[in-house]
């Protein structure tokens, strides 16, 4: 088989990279597979993991990515406007499915979610912008969308 071109390198990575994104955000971190990957993009399993040889590689790829979706949703101007941009974003599912993510990674062994820059960069947005309680805000929203993903009320988590 002919070598291919960096460019022709480069668009195969791409295309596994926007499959891996559009997965992550739909199914989910946990059930995105090399299999999933390989039957959406026509690629061979064995060729996605000569790119990214372990599941998390795509993660780190791709963390900037979801951070950027996940805080262009976001009100910071205000402890008010971010409860409610943050209520109303909760009803997208691509922020639901960034957290779920989050929440997996937590119970993750193997990826520091100390690295996972979506929440973190809300959590130093809101700092820059309110200080400390901006911060905490974060902490606290978090937490409460925990509980919404979970099932809880949302009237009796958000207000």
């Amino acid at each position: 088989m002919a070598k291919r071109s960096k460019v022709q390198t480069k668009q195969t990575v791409q295309q596994i990279l926007d499959e891996a994104m559009k997965q992550i955000l739909e199914l989910g971190y946990d059930s995105m597979s090399y299999s999933t990957l390989s039957d959406a993009t026509g690629i061979s399993r064995t060729g996605i993991s000569h790119h990214f040889p372990r599941k998390s590689d795509f993660l780190t790829r791709l963390d900037s990515r979801i951070a950027d979706i996940f805080i262009e949703r976001l009100d910071f101007s205000s402890v008010q406007s971010l409860q409610t941009s943050w209520k109303e974003s909760l009803t997208q599912a691509n922020f639901r499915a960034i957290i779920r993510l989050f929440f997996s990674l937590c119970g993750s062994q193997q990826i520091n979610v100390n690295r996972y820059q979506a929440i973190s960069l809300a959590s130093e947005t809101a700092f820059e912008k309110m200080g400390d309680q901006g911060r905490l805000l974060v902490n606290a929203l978090v937490g409460q969308s925990a509980l919404v993903l979970c099932g809880v009320a949302e009237g009796e988590v958000l207000g």
